[in-house]
C-alpha cells in the first residue's frame, strides 16, 4: 500500500507565498485572498524567516494550504513549487 504524499510545511508556505505576492491580484484569486488576508501574509512572513510561528500560526497556515488545494479541488500529492502546483490542475 503507497502512502500518501504531503507537501512539507516549508514548501507549503514558500507556495501560498508565492500565490499572495504574485497572484493576489488575479481574479481568479481574489475572493481567495480576501478570505486568506492573514495565513497568505502569515506564510510569506515565515517563507522569508521574518518571524517564527507557535502553534496557532501554523494551524492557520494548515488551513490556508487545505482551503487552496479545496479551491482548487486537488490532493495532496507533494507539491514543490507554485508551478508544480499549478502543472498539475493544467
Amino acid at each position: 500500500m503507497s502512502e500518501t504524499a504531503i507537501t512539507p510545511f516549508s514548501s507549503r508556505c514558500e507556495i501560498l507565498a508565492d500565490l499572495w505576492m504574485n497572484y493576489r491580484d488575479d481574479e481568479e484569486f481574489l475572493d481567495f485572498v480576501e478570505y486568506n488576508d492573514l495565513g497568505l501574509p502569515l506564510a510569506y512572513a515565515f517563507a522569508n524567516t521574518m518571524v517564527k510561528l507557535n502553534a496557532s500560526g501554523e494551524a492557520l497556515i494548515d488551513e490556508t494550504w487545505d482551503l487552496l488545494l479545496s479551491a482548487l479541488e486537488l490532493e495532496d500529492t507533494g507539491f514543490e513549487s507554485i508551478d508544480d502546483l499549478f502543472n498539475t490542475i493544467s
